[in-house]
C-alpha cells in the first residue's frame, strides 16, 4: 500500500465536458480527464503520488485522508 492509497479518488462522467473527470479532493483541486475511465483512474493515481512526493519534498504536512464514508457524511451535510 502506498500513501496515495489512503486518499479518496473520484472518477465521474461529465456531460458538460463529455469525458471522465478524476479528482482527489483532499490533495488538490482539478485533476485529470479523458474518455477511458480506467486510464483516467490510472493517471489520477499517478498525480496523487506525485502530489504526496511534492508535499514531502517541501516539508509540508500531508492532509488527513478521509474515508469514503467520511466523504459521504460531509457531502450529506452540504446537501
Amino acid at each position: 500500500m502506498t500513501d496515495g492509497s489512503k486518499y479518496v479518488k473520484i472518477i465521474e462522467w461529465s456531460d458538460a465536458d463529455n469525458c471522465f473527470i478524476g479528482s482527489c479532493p483532499e490533495l488538490f483541486y482539478g485533476g485529470c480527464h479523458g474518455n477511458d475511465e480506467r486510464e483516467v483512474f490510472n493517471e489520477l493515481c499517478e498525480i496523487v503520488e506525485d502530489m504526496i512526493r511534492l508535499y514531502k519534498e517541501d516539508g509540508k504536512t500531508l492532509p488527513t485522508p478521509i474515508s469514503g464514508k467520511e466523504l459521504v457524511n460531509e457531502l450529506q451535510k452540504v446537501a
